[in-house]
C-alpha cells in the first residue's frame, strides 16, 4: 500500500473514527493504529483496501469508544464531544461529513455499537446488509440496534445547523454587552439547556442548567464576570453556529448554539483546553 493511497484515505478514516469516538485525538490514535496493523498484513489478498481499512477503523473506534465510556464515569462534571471547526482546512478530516454537534451530543446516550449502526445508516447511507458485514453481525440485529438508537435519541432532524443569520450571533453579543435580560431571555427557548465542559481544567458549571431564566442568568453572569474584555469571533463548529472567546490572544471558550424557530434551544460551552486545541 503506497504512501499516496494512505494520504488520500486518512481524512475519510479519521472522519469515521471521530464520529464514533467524539474525540479527535482518539480518532487519530485509532487511524494510526489501524494503518500500522494494515501495513503488517499480506495485502495482496485484499481486493478492496479502502473498504477493508474502513471496516478496521470502525471496529477499532467502537472498542476505543467503549474505553472512553468507562473514563467518562470519572470525568469531572459533564463530558461533551470534542468540537471541530467546520470552516478550518486543517486537522485532516472531511468536514462536509462531520455530524452536527447536537447530534454528537445526543449520540452519547447510545452504547458504542448502537452509535456505529446509527452513524453508518443515517450519516453514511449504508444498508443493513453492509452494516452487518462491517460489524460482523446479522442484518436483523443491525435493524434492532437502529430501532433502539432512534428510540433513545428521538428525531434530531428537527434541529437546525448552520442555517442561522450571522446577525443572530452579533445580536446575542450586543444583548449581553447591554445587560438586557429581557432581550436575552427572548432569544432563548423556554426549555433551553446549557451544558458546560471544563474537564476539571477550567471553571465550568458541573451540572446542566435548564430553563431560559436560569440559562440567561448564567450566560449574562459569565459574560459580565469573565468575558466583557474578550475578543469574540463567529464561526461554525460541526455545522452549527459558534462563538470563540479569546482572552489575551488565547482561546478560552467555545460556545456552540442549537437554534430552532429563531430561538436557542441548547448552548454547549467548551472550556476544557484539551478540547479547544483543534479550534485555534
Amino acid at each position: 500500500m503506497n504512501t499516496e493511497l494512505i494520504t488520500r484515505l486518512r481524512p475519510t478514516l479519521k472522519n469515521y473514527a471521530y464520529n464514533i469516538c467524539g474525540s479527535a485525538e482518539d480518532a487519530e490514535d485509532v487511524v494510526q493504529d489501524v494503518l500500522l496493523k494494515f501495513l503488517d498484513l499480506e495485502q495482496s489478498h485484499i481486493e478492496d483496501a479502502k473498504s477493508y481499512l474502513i471496516r478496521m477503523v470502525i471496529n477499532c473506534a467502537i472498542n476505543q469508544k467503549k474505553k472512553l465510556k468507562k473514563q467518562v464515569l470519572n470525568y469531572p462534571g459533564e463530558w461533551l464531544p470534542e468540537p471541530m471547526a467546520t470552516e478550518s482546512a486543517d486537522a485532516g478530516i472531511n468536514r462536509k461529513e462531520l455530524l452536527s454537534y447536537s447530534l454528537m451530543v445526543l449520540l452519547e446516550k447510545l452504547n458504542p455499537r448502537q452509535r456505529a449502526v446509527y452513524i453508518l445508516k443515517e450519516a453514511f447511507d449504508y444498508d443493513h446488509a453492509e452494516i452487518a458485514a462491517v460489524l460482523d453481525i446479522k442484518p436483523d440485529l443491525s435493524r434492532q440496534l437502529l430501532t433502539r438508537a432512534k428510540k433513545s435519541i428521538g428525531d434530531p432532524k428537527e434541529l437546525t445547523g448552520g442555517n442561522v443569520p450571522e446577525s443572530f450571533l452579533t445580536n446575542y453579543i450586543n444583548v449581553l454587552h447591554a445587560g438586557d435580560m429581557n432581550r436575552l431571555e427572548a432569544m432563548l427557548n423556554e426549555d433551553i439547556v446549557s451544558i458546560s465542559d471544563g474537564g476539571g481544567k477550567a471553571r465550568a458549571a458541573i451540572n446542566p442548567v435548564h430553563g431560559k431564566k436560569s440559562v440567561a442568568a448564567l450566560l449574562q453572569g459569565l459574560y459580565t464576570k469573565f468575558y466583557e474584555d474578550a475578543v469574540v469571533r463567529h464561526g461554525l463548529v460541526n455545522q452549527q453556529p459558534a462563538l470563540f472567546y479569546y482572552l489575551n490572544g488565547v482561546l478560552a471558550k467555545c460556545m456552540i448554539f442549537t437554534i430552532k424557530d429563531g430561538q436557542v434551544i441548547s448552548a454547549y460551552i467548551i472550556r476544557n483546553p484539551d478540547k479547544l486545541k483543534n479550534l485555534n
